[in-house]
């Protein structure tokens, strides 16, 4: 639904025009996943910096003052929340802990957890900022405290949290994350596709690819040292139908709430539309699909199992056999 992408410099070998191109085309490729707001993260000296705009990341401009080492990025599909109040968009700021996060998924319980875990009813009204909270919760940014948000939060997720240390921590679910060490610099993207894209443009043709699974989180630091943990994970698919069939499912629906039912119900429908088309599905399919009698959660799994996905995985293949 949404796009990470960033870099790590942990040689500091890259000057910042270098990394003004790196991020320019990286943010560029990403926006086949969401083109409603792009943002980035940074440190300068010890200040944390957050950039964003309700813009596709073409339209963005990255200009860096200092040469930073790690920069965080996000481009986002818009489920809840509109971007274009822009505290809505990521990554996300927190005052508490200095940290910033982005998150590609959908999380369908932050309601839920608000109410269960007391925490405050934010201004930022998208599901993902719960993310920030729980691990405000905990006094601390750790792997300890991330592992607690991880398996607090229900839906598909990748998170990508950095502090104000420049160390940068990957806390994968089921969403896809791609990350390769190119020599002296980390550079990572929602898919393999995306990132096999970026790295052909950018001329980058030697590098090593670093894994991470379901329920795994690793910290890198600015020196590129790397560390994992792991969290309890249990594979579920929620995607758009976990925001929309998650009210059902907590009891927020009922007969008498049948307008409230319809008004998801067409929300939900907009949102796979919008999705679809970023994939090259036209309206008229979805519809037609709707039409035939399949429910909306399947028609979400179609979308994501489409063989553009198939044609992009492909590309993917055929530029690392290029290399």
């Amino acid at each position: 639904m949404c796009c990470l992408f960033g870099l790590i410099d942990y040689a500091q070998c890259l000057s910042v025009k270098r990394k003004e191109k790196i991020i320019k085309v990286l943010s560029r490729e990403s926006e086949v996943r969401g083109t409603h707001a792009t943002g980035v993260a940074y440190l300068t000296g010890d200040k944390m910096t957050v950039y964003k705009r309700p813009k596709a990341a073409h339209s963005m401009r990255f200009k860096f003052d200092s040469n930073p080492q790690v920069i965080m990025g996000h481009c986002r599909f818009t489920t809840q929340g509109t971007e274009k109040n822009n505290e809505n968009n990521h990554p996300f700021y927190s005052e508490k802990l200095g940290f910033s996060l982005a998150h590609n998924g959908v999380l369908y319980n932050d309601v839920l957890l608000r109410q269960q875990e007391h925490l405050p009813k934010p201004k930022i009204e998208t599901d993902s900022y719960v993310a920030v909270q729980l691990i405000e919760k905990k006094n601390t940014l750790s792997f300890d405290s991330l592992k607690y948000m991880a398996e607090k939060v229900e839906g598909s997720f990748c998170f990508t949290v950095l502090d104000r240390n420049n160390n940068i921590y990957l806390v994968k679910g089921d969403n896809p994350l791609a990350v390769v060490d190119a020599g002296g610099y980390y550079l990572y993207a929602s898919t393999e596709a995306i990132l096999a894209s970026a790295l052909k443009k950018l001329g980058i043709y030697h590098f090593e690819q670093i894994k991470l699974g379901e329920g795994e989180i690793m910290r890198i630091d600015r020196n590129g040292k790397r560390v994992k943990d792991t969290f309890e994970f249990s594979e579920r698919f929620y995607g758009l139908w976990g925001r929309y069939g998650g009210y059902y499912n907590y009891g927020y629906w009922n007969s008498s709430k049948s307008k409230k039912n319809d008004e998801y119900i067409k929300q939900y429908t907009k949102d796979l539309i919008d999705y679809a088309a970023l994939v090259g599905i036209d309206e008229d399919t979805i519809l037609n699909l709707i039409k035939d009698g399949f429910s909306l959660d399947e028609i979400e799994n179609m979308i994501y199992d489409t063989e553009y996905y198939y044609e992009m995985e492909a590309m993917y293949d055929d530029a690392l056999t290029e290399i």
